[in-house]
Formats: C-alpha cells, structure tokens, sequence
C-alpha cells in the first residue's frame, strides 16, 4: 500500500525524499536554521524545487551554510557567488545572506542561539494545524507576521510573511502536513 502524502510534493524523488524526511520535522540546530533561512531567502519568488535541485550547489558556495564565514565574506568572495552559476545568481538575495550573516550572529549573542530567538515566537513547541487539503492552508499568519517585522527590524533582507512562514513550515514551527498525510502524526 503506497503511502498517502500532501499532494504538493507530487512524483519527484527529490521533493517526496524532503516531504518525507525534513519538511516539518521541528529543528534546533542554529546551523540547520541557518540553512534553511539561506535557501528560503533563495526561494523568494521561484519554486521550491528550483531550491531543492539547486541544495548542493548552494552548501557548497556558501561554504556548508557556516554563518561565522559568510558573515566575513568581501567583494570577492561576493563576486565567485554572482558568477556562479550552480545557484540562483540574484546579486540583492546574495547580499542579503552575508548580512543575515552577521544579524543571525547578533540574535545568538543576544538570545545565546537564534534557536531559543526563534522558537520563543512559539513557546518552543510546534504550531499543529489540522488542514484537509492544501487551499486550507495560509501563506501568511499574523505570526509570520509578527516575526517577519522583527526579523526586519533586527536588519535581515528576504524576510516577508511569506517566506517566514514557509521558513516556519520547513523548520517545524508549524506542522502543516495535511492531516491525511503519513507524516502528519510522525512530526
């Protein structure tokens, strides 16, 4: 019996392989964070699947998502990223990654991880929903809101309510795993 998953990740083994193992699952890890908010950044825009094929190539030019590095990045290392073309070449993204770099730095001297940051928005338990089928579920929230105006005013760039939201689906914060879904209990 194949298993029942929300329909957005379709057929592709890529994307059923990150429905399947990563999408919802909570994370607390600053450097997994950290990951995701570069390639939700990235997805600004495009589609996910653009991201997840394109995953690889961007760990490698941003130096495994080490944030400590990207934050010291200078205008050569500014430069191979423009010239790359393994990843999504949009010179406003790429200087928004090195500053969140450097604000993701402050948010951990200030909260002792960006994990604690982050998570406190939800008392550091996952949002569990109870959608039916995807046109239930929301973009945006008030919460994603409400981060996405923090974030903004502690000096990150890419940061809307949509793509804090996906960030929040991604990362956990919110389970939105159709309810139907196999991994709607699992996460």
């Amino acid at each position: 019996m194949s298993k029942i998953r929300c329909s957005w990740c379709g057929e592709n083994p890529l994307y059923i392989a990150y429905h399947d193992t990563e999408w919802g699952v909570p994370v607390y890890d600053d450097a997994k964070l950290f990951e995701f908010l570069v390639l939700e950044t990235f997805q600004a825009g495009l589609s996910w699947i653009t991201i997840l094929k394109k995953r690889e190539n961007f760990r490698k030019a941003f130096d495994n998502f080490n944030y400590k590095k990207i934050a010291t990045y200078n205008e050569s290392e500014f430069e191979k990223l423009i010239q790359n073309a393994g990843i999504i070449r949009n010179k406003l993204k790429i200087k928004a990654t090195i500053s969140n770099a450097i604000a993701f730095m402050k948010i951990q001297q200030e909260f002792e991880s960006f994990s604690n940051y982050i998570w406190s928005f939800t008392n550091g338990k996952p949002i569990v929903n109870n959608w039916r089928n995807l046109r239930e579920v929301p973009a945006t929230t008030a919460l994603s809101n409400r981060i996405s105006k923090d974030l903004k005013n502690r000096g990150f760039k890419f940061v809307g309510a949509t793509v804090i939201y996906a960030y929040m689906q991604a990362t956990g914060m919110v389970n939105d795993h159709l309810i139907t879904c196999f991994r709607y209990n699992e996460v």
